[in-house]
């Protein structure tokens, strides 16, 4: 029975899950790799050659090609859990409503999570895009701009490329005449969260403050999201614990992990600007040295930020690390993201991010 009860809140979690998430798999993310997550690694398939086309001998016919499919190694960095306490409730007395409101917090909660640290891992893979500041008559020029190079890029315009938008930008787009209604798109548009379509990009408001960032667009064929229950959710009761009486708790645990696979891609559009973030190894093992261009402040670095640095946000709420630009020495391991912000009287006025792959880093 209680395998039965875990196996089913933990559908329930998921199918809250997947209602709640602004970067949903299959229009932001898709899931297509092997191996399970809990195993801490998965593979993702990767091929960007197409099937060779030769003319064809009627009398030899044609010698056969290869295809090969090489595949990256994305490591399950994030492991989240839930355990909220109900007291007064031992596991099999918790009422049914009980139950039903405390999973729906959970999936909310984890598809909050899911969404932020998917948000930094796009931004930080992301080509960056730089543009004036958006106006309603200048936001449908910028896009067009966006597509002409995402198709310059050899990215499918196959009706999925998406525009992540923030409630600013939203604003501008909902007063161009180009942009269409996903009333006018069809009911699978509109289950997706998709709230319109403009330039050829699928419109999805996302309510971000990411500091100057006025949109993510991309293509969910090139970045990736696996996510798995290493501890599916269950009722715990807590009564053998010595310290909870008549108590139980919802518990389980989340492991994912998301990665960017052509940057290209994605495009972050920051308007009006961002911070520029080379990386080269350092002088020491085990770290990397950032350059970084475009700042008129002083610097603060954070590795995989819980959230992302806000415009204006004062420098005391922020925290981090200070950092000289070419100088500082910063210890990280491949595959995490490092925000630099920009600090203007002791606020952010600016941010950029940074996926330290293993080349940016000195060996030992």
């Amino acid at each position: 029975m209680a395998h039965i009860s875990q196996e089913r809140y933990s559908k329930l979690v998921l199918a809250k899950i997947r209602k709640e998430l602004k970067l949903k798999d299959g229009v932001v993310f898709n899931n297509d790799y092997e191996g399970s997550p809990t195993a801490g690694v998965v593979k993702i398939p990767v091929r960007d050659t197409e099937v060779v086309v030769t003319d064809y001998d009627k009398a030899n016919g044609i010698q056969g090609t290869v295809g090969s499919t090489a595949y990256e190694t994305m490591i399950i960095d994030k492991d989240k859990a839930v355990n909220e306490i109900i007291d007064g409730f031992d596991a099999a007395s918790v009422p049914d409503n009980l139950v039903a409101d405390r999973l729906d917090s959970a999936g909310y909660a984890l598809a909050a999570q899911l969404d932020n640290d998917g948000a930094t891992v796009l931004i930080a893979g992301a080509t960056v895009m730089n543009v004036a500041l958006l106006t309603k008559d200048n936001i449908y020029e910028t896009i067009v701009d966006i597509r002409t190079a995402m198709s310059k890029a050899n990215i499918p315009d196959d009706g999925k490329r998406y525009l992540l938008v923030v409630p600013d930008t939203m604003a501008l787009i909902l007063k161009s005449p180009e942009f269409i209604k996903a009333s006018d798109l069809g009911d699978e548009v509109v289950q997706n969260g998709i709230v319109g379509r403009i330039a050829g990009f699928n419109v999805i408001e996302w309510n971000d403050n990411t500091a100057n960032l006025a949109m993510i667009a991309g293509h969910p064929r090139f970045a990736t999201r696996a996510q798995e229950f290493s501890v599916p959710i269950h009722l715990q009761d807590l009564s053998g614990s010595g310290k909870y009486i008549g108590a139980s708790a919802v518990q389980g645990r989340s492991v994912y992990g998301h990665k960017v696979l052509r940057s290209l891609a994605i495009r972050a559009i920051y308007a009006p600007g961002s911070l520029t973030i080379t990386a080269a190894q350092g002088s020491t093992a085990g770290t990397t040295i950032l350059t970084v261009t475009g700042s008129s402040g002083t610097l603060k670095y954070t590795i995989n930020p819980a959230s992302r640095a806000t415009y204006n946000q004062t420098a005391t709420s922020y925290g981090g690390t200070s950092l000289t630009s070419g100088t500082t020495e910063i210890e990280v391991t491949a595959g995490q993201v490092i925000e630099v912000v920009d600090l203007v009287s002791s606020k952010v006025a600016k941010v950029g991010y940074i996926t330290i792959t293993a080349d940016m880093i000195k060996s030992a």
